[in-house]
């Protein structure tokens, strides 16, 4: 059996493992029901988790922007001023707090001159960054700004480093963001929008160790600090350019060498000093992407895959735990008053291509990138103080999905239920959990069953989210509350008979959330029993 100690205040993750307890978790794994207990401590509140954590991509490849968001006036599928109505009101229910745009590789070859001004008159370029595909510049700033007021949502842009200048980005924020009666600002309000847009999340480059211009995190930390001094405003906040997945020295080397800038102020003497310091990173970004064991070459196709890749697949997405307690400690070291939180940038599961995909990086979503999405945002949780933000990687037809379109069909995934399910967390506070449950172990791999977060939202119900990692054994659960009692429960679950059990434009709903029944209530005690490979929300009401 291992205990898992979701306790910020104490320690992250905790794991109890023997010689005996390996020895008992393979009796275990042989057993048809794992045997599990939940502690979840309503008295020892933790922090917000901030509603940014459900934050999603969009980046111009495949059909991510064209078809899947833009359809264009004239089109037959029903929109408003272009945008498809049917995403917009998908992308509604789930509360979409912010997109990041233009991307993502693309966005260090974007020039935002290209994308305003009438349709007819752009310029028409080749994306370089995915395939050579052909770029109208159709879908520009005002589109993106348009579409994120219809889902109700906020604006992350992603400011151009490779191929741009910080007065590049400085121009393109004022035509953004200043008034009409400005020179840009006159030209944004002659494109037809007098107002200014809001714009509180900027991210200076992507992958600055890659595509982003093949930087060292030294030279990036110099170029850094010179968009800080063009991009820096009241109210918005700054995202650093990511480290690829467990890259604890670019972390280290940025924090060291562009974490603060000094604040001058006159004296009342007129004597010039310096008086105080102050963070210019709101955030550090990480980029990190699950598929079956760690090589970038071998992913796993995306239906018909193996137990052993199922496995290998929940291990690579548990490493996300590891990274961010130890992004986090590097922060702690030179933030210990947590004033900067880590924007997860990209995350989510990249399988194998497959060369019948009707566009570049498209792939089916099942179970497993379900099972997947439900383990990473539990684990964003139990990191609220440090995660104020997370994009998955990305909305629409590309990698993991919440929506997969086809001409004037949609589907949503097992994903978008995930993100249904979880809404509850959203902007809730975290209560601390501890797991005691047996390993789930295929080949190698041996980890924890279930993977478990819980939240108080404002009118005092706990939501508990449970994923059951394994495949084959359903969860016999008790749960006990710590400073609470229950009046009642309730629960919805998302699970299937397979693997790889998903939505397509046939069989639309074929996977979707269910109630959960027989739920057992005694005061502060609760018994379930959790479905295995399944992603469950339990309501509980004090």
């Amino acid at each position: 059996m291992r205990i898992v100690k979701n306790d910020k205040s104490k320690k992250t993750f905790c794991a109890v493992l023997t010689a005996c307890a390996l020895w008992a978790s393979a009796l275990a794994s042989a057993a048809s029901t794992i045997d599990a207990h939940i502690t979840v401590a309503a008295d020892k509140p933790g922090p917000k988790i901030d509603p940014n954590i459900y934050g999603h991509f969009v980046e111009h490849l495949g059909r991510g922007v064209y078809e899947g968001i833009w359809v264009g006036e004239d089109s037959p599928i029903p929109n408003v001023r272009g945008i498809r109505s049917d995403v917009v009101s998908a992308l509604r229910k789930i509360r979409v707090p912010l997109v990041r745009w233009p991307g993502g590789c693309f966005a260090e070859l974007y020039h935002w001159r290209d994308g305003i001004g009438p349709r007819d008159k752009r310029p028409r370029t080749v994306n370089s960054a995915w395939g050579d595909e052909p770029e109208t510049n159709a879908f520009g700033t005002h589109a993106f700004m348009d579409f994120l007021e219809q889902i109700g949502a906020k604006a992350f842009l992603s400011v151009n480093v490779t191929t741009g200048t910080p007065g590049e980005a400085r121009e393109w924020l004022h035509y953004m963001t200043e008034p009409a009666e400005s020179a840009l600002g006159a030209q944004r309000a002659a494109n037809g929008h007098p107002e200014p847009f809001e714009v509180p999340f900027v991210g200076i480059g992507n992958e600055t160790w890659g595509c982003g211009g093949n930087m060292t995190a030294s030279y990036y930390a110099d170029v850094y600090r010179a968009y800080v001094s063009a991009l820096a405003a009241p109210g918005r906040r700054l995202i650093a350019s990511d480290a690829n997945s467990d890259d604890y020295d670019w972390t280290e080397t940025l924090l060291e060498k562009a974490l603060f800038r000094h604040t001058r102020s006159f004296m009342e003497s007129a004597e010039l000093a310096y008086i105080s310091r102050w963070p210019q990173i709101d955030m550090v970004s990480i980029h990190f992407y699950t598929f079956a064991g760690n090589d970038w070459g071998k992913k796993s196709p995306t239906l018909g895959f193996s137990a052993g890749e199922w496995a290998d697949s929940m291990l690579r997405t548990s490493r996300t735990d590891e990274m961010l307690q130890k992004h986090s400690a590097i922060l702690d070291k030179y933030d210990p008053k947590k004033r900067i939180g880590i924007s997860f940038s990209e995350w989510g599961a990249w399988w194998a291509r497959d060369e019948k995909a009707p566009s570049n990086l498209f792939q089916q979503n099942t179970l497993r990138d379900a099972v997947i999405a439900g383990m990473t945002l539990n684990i964003f949780h139990n990191h609220a103080d440090r995660v104020k933000m997370a994009n998955i990687a990305q909305m629409i037809n590309v990698l993991q999905s919440m929506i997969l379109t086809r001409g004037k069909d949609m589907v949503l995934t097992p994903t978008y239920h995930v993100f249904d399910l979880y809404q509850v967390h959203q902007g809730a506070t975290l209560l601390p959990t501890e797991v005691a449950a047996d390993d789930y172990v295929s080949g190698a791999v041996a980890l924890p069953a279930l993977n478990v977060s819980a939240s108080r939202d404002e009118k005092g119900v706990i939501h508990v989210s449970i994923v059951n990692i394994d495949p084959e054994r359903e969860a016999a659960v008790s749960l006990a509350l710590n400073g609470t009692k229950a009046r009642s429960a309730s629960a919805r679950v998302l699970t299937a008979a397979t693997m790889d059990a998903h939505n397509d434009f046939d069989a639309p709903e074929r996977l979707v959330p269910s109630d959960l029944k027989g739920i057992n209530v005694r005061g502060d005690n609760l018994k379930l029993k959790v479905p295995a490979k399944s992603v469950t929300v339990l309501k509980v009401q004090p």
